[in-house]
């Protein structure tokens, strides 16, 4: 857990060396602007509300922490779009006819539909075994739900689907999720003197993070339309906004603002202050983001609503 510790399922804050702080405040900058960077046409195309609701719903039923119904996500959507990259070039030729093209898509989403769930349950395994709840969500158990769903496997074909994924991510599965950052940008919080209520903080920002993973299109598209000024932004706009969308520690200063608002609106504008000091992103675009994320969860009284401006995605040393 970035930032923080667990002990008996409650989260401490506090107790980690402010050296160990700014060592992952500064690795979680740096991949972060990595997958700012580098994202693709086709990134963040997984995260899909259904998509996402089955993983959390499943990760609830089988008793395992919301950490890793995060970390399930995350993973099922890096190795999804590393998969559509590597046969999207061979399905879609640039210059190929209209119906070569056809054709193309058509293998392609038969290729990712095909075990498309099996896939799935992969991913919510491996991010189970990072939390270290590889005997909850084991074989059997994944097998025996997939039977109940008239989707029959073998352990082989589960064993095959799990290396496909770890293929796929080049073994790179312990991935980072919006909620390392926003936990650790908690933890800074705390370091630096900001009097908020933490913990009480730290339990509505996991709820707005779920509201953010379901509410992906709606929020995102309103806070595009909101910084182009325009209601119907161009497909150059949308593809463009793409590394928005995988900033996540633009998410992150967005989800703590938002519940601040929520919880400690006098100290609204401190936080903000201090999340622009730390992260390096403008006041501008941490309130633009908080009101996107309030006005499709509470609705009315959000903060005044701001025109963003591009967030510097380089976090400084914890001050």
């Amino acid at each position: 857990m970035a930032g923080a510790r667990r002990t008996l399922g409650e989260l401490r804050f506090g107790v980690v060396s402010t050296e160990m702080i700014e060592d992952t405040l500064l690795h979680l900058a740096q991949e972060n602007e990595q997958a700012v960077r580098t994202a693709a046409e086709w990134t963040g195309s997984f995260r899909e509300a259904r998509i996402v609701e089955f993983v959390f719903l499943l990760c609830e039923q089988w008793g395992l922490e919301k950490s890793v119904s995060y970390q399930a996500v995350e993973i099922l959507e890096r190795s999804t779009v590393k998969q559509v990259e590597a046969v999207c070039s061979p399905a879609v030729v640039p210059g190929a006819s209209e119906k070569a093209d056809a054709q193309g898509w058509r293998t392609l989403t038969a290729q990712l539909s095909g075990r498309f769930l099996l896939r799935l349950m992969s991913c919510i395994q491996l991010a189970s075994k990072l939390a270290f709840h590889y005997k909850i969500v084991s074989n059997v158990t994944i097998l025996n739900f997939l039977q109940d769903l008239g989707s029959p496997y073998s352990k082989e074909e589960l064993l095959e689907s799990e290396l496909a994924v770890l293929k796929a991510l080049n073994f790179q599965v312990n991935l980072p999720t919006p909620l390392a950052y926003v936990e650790t940008l908690l933890e800074v919080l705390g370091y630096n003197g900001c009097l908020v209520p933490t913990n009480q903080l730290h339990r509505t920002c996991m709820t707005l993070l779920d509201v953010v993973y379901l509410l992906h299109g709606p929020i995102y598209d309103s806070l595009l339309r909101t910084s182009i000024e325009n209601s119907t932004p161009s497909r150059l706009q949308e593809a463009k906004f793409v590394s928005v969308k995988e900033d996540f520690m633009l998410l992150a200063v967005g989800i703590i603002a938002a519940s601040t608002f929520v919880h400690a609106q006098e100290s609204w504008s401190q936080v903000l202050g201090h999340l622009h000091g730390i992260t390096g992103i403008s006041p501008e675009s941490i309130a633009a983001f908080s009101y996107a994320i309030l006005t499709h969860t509470v609705g009315t009284s959000t903060p005044e609503k701001r025109q963003p401006s591009p967030p510097n995605l380089t976090a400084p040393a914890t001050r």
